[in-house]
């Protein structure tokens, strides 16, 4: 077991883990963090298990060896479902946390019980989605969408500075009224989907624009901030939270992250800043082959 002052890892197929990310600081204010973004081998979605699963050992073994991190968290539920059981099996004595589309807080959340879930081919393909699906199809009917194309939209969207909106936001816009027009209508009366499932953790970033779209009344459940509360009892149970003995963090926020990518430094660096307020500092590259 690492000390309780190691890092904890965080990795995706690109920046849509960012959001998970986010999460987690707001949780765990006094941890220190590594995020990796395999961005160019994004998206996952769209690319078979054994591709995706090879690309999550490796970089759960960089994350282990080279940052000698106390968790793991894999915030893409497409490589959560192709291989988070073989990461725990791997690594034993690391709490290794995925995620999943959050079906049961959103059978909460509903009023109508026609629930909306978006998500990747491939995550809602999986045999582990199915799983979850059918345990659950007793307690609320489920309208499942995949977006081809939606989560590349939303990383090619860091192209734009920060301070400007995406120069694909028309894209964005089209793939997602045509993913929700295509599941039925939105809305509060009987017969109607009033909660809609963001299955991929980049879908976070297209919240606005899913929101004007469906309007107000829908809700978006997201997995965020489930799984960031879920890791602090993870390492409050192992007594491994990083200790906290002032109400303010040690060192700046900024210091305590470090961001990295097998793509574009640009993109990487262009995300933080937008969804994160964090400097460009923070950033690197990183050669990272599958073994």
């Amino acid at each position: 077991m690492q000390p309780a002052s190691s890092p904890i890892g965080v990795f995706d197929s690109g920046v849509g883990g960012l959001s998970v990310l986010q999460a987690l600081r707001a949780e765990l204010p006094h941890e220190r963090f590594v995020y990796l973004a395999d961005t160019a081998y994004a998206p996952y979605g769209e690319r078979g298990d054994v591709f995706v699963a090879a690309r999550t050992h490796a970089i759960a073994q960089f994350l282990h060896t080279q940052h000698h991190i106390k968790a793991l968290v894999v915030a893409c539920n497409t490589a959560t479902a192709a291989a988070i059981h073989e990461l725990r099996s791997r690594y034993p004595d690391m709490p290794t946390i995925g995620v999943e589309p959050a079906l049961k807080p959103a059978i909460a959340h509903s009023r109508t019980g026609r629930i909306g879930v978006i998500g990747t081919r491939g995550t809602l393909g999986s045999a582990k989605f199915g799983r979850l699906l059918a345990s659950l199809q007793d307690q609320a009917e489920f309208i499942v969408q995949p977006c081809d194309g939606l989560a590349h939209a939303i990383e090619c969207s860091t192209a734009s500075l920060p301070t400007e909106a995406p120069s694909n936001a028309t894209e964005i816009r089209a793939l997602c009224a045509r993913y929700t027009g295509a599941m039925g209508r939105f809305g509060t009366e009987p017969g109607e989907i009033d909660t809609l499932v963001l299955g991929c953790t980049h879908y976070v970033f297209a919240q606005d624009t899913l929101r004007n779209l469906l309007g107000p009344q829908v809700q978006l459940i997201a997995t965020g901030e489930p799984v960031a509360r879920h890791t602090r009892r993870l390492l409050q149970a192992s007594g491994n939270l990083s200790p906290a003995s002032s109400p303010a963090p040690t060192m700046p926020n900024d210091e305590r992250i470090q961001l990295l990518t097998t793509g574009p430094l640009v993109s990487l660096q262009t995300a933080a800043a937008r969804w994160l307020q964090l400097p460009a500092q923070c950033c690197g590259t990183v050669d990272l082959p599958t073994t």
